[in-house]
Formats: C-alpha cells, sequence, structure tokens
C-alpha cells in the first residue's frame, strides 16, 4: 500500500500563490504516474496535472501557464506550484499515484483545501 499525504493549501487573495505538497510513503516501489485533482463544492473530481517518473507533465487547460506540477522520487515528493491563483481554483486538492504492480488501482490522499475568495 501507498499513503499519500497532501499539505500547503490555504486561504489565498485572487492572484496569489500557493504551493501544494504530496510526501508518499509505505509501498513507493509501486508509484508509477502521479498526480493532482481537485474537487470544487458541489462538482465533480477534475484532473488538474500529472507527471511521470520520468518527469513528463500533463495540465488541465484552465491551469496552463498557472501551475506547475513537480516531483522528486528520490524524496518520494510532489508539488504543485500555484500562481496567478483565481476564485475558481476554489476546491480540494487530492494527490493521486498510479499503482505498477495493479493497472487501473489509484492511490489517493485525504486531500488540502484551497480558498481563493471572489
Amino acid at each position: 500500500q501507498v499513503q499519500l499525504v497532501e499539505s500547503g493549501g490555504g486561504l489565498v487573495q485572487p492572484g496569489g500563490s500557493l504551493r501544494l505538497s504530496c510526501v508518499a510513503s509505505g509501498s513507493i516501489f509501486d508509484i508509477n504516474t502521479m498526480g493532482w485533482y481537485r474537487q470544487a463544492k458541489g462538482k465533480g473530481q477534475l484532473l488538474v496535472a500529472t507527471i511521470t517518473r520520468g518527469g513528463s507533465t500533463n495540465y488541465a487547460d484552465s491551469v496552463k501557464g498557472r501551475f506547475t506540477i513537480s516531483r522528486d522520487n528520490a524524496e518520494n515528493m510532489m508539488y504543485l506550484q500555484m500562481n496567478s491563483l483565481k476564485p475558481e481554483d476554489t476546491a480540494v486538492y487530492y494527490c493521486n499515484a498510479a499503482s505498477i504492480t495493479y493497472p487501473g488501482k489509484m492511490y489517493w490522499g485525504k486531500g488540502t483545501r484551497v480558498t481563493v475568495p471572489s
């Protein structure tokens, strides 16, 4: 099993920045691609960004140019640098990791809340 713990959420004014962190523990050898998802109140969970073990990234159109995903495999960490934050970025952000051993299996953190007031 893999445990994921997010941190770094909070309240930030529009135009501000936050950096989210996700630390992985447990069977870290089982981690393939990692990603950030978010869920706004009353809405479904949406992909924000993903990053492969080799560092290839993918972003939702809504965050391109504003958010940057990165990971440090040696430290079992993943980050999401969020700049130029907007009220529509308000959501709970979840760390995600795909299993190598069991294709289709996903590990999830419990989330960290980001609030950008309008």
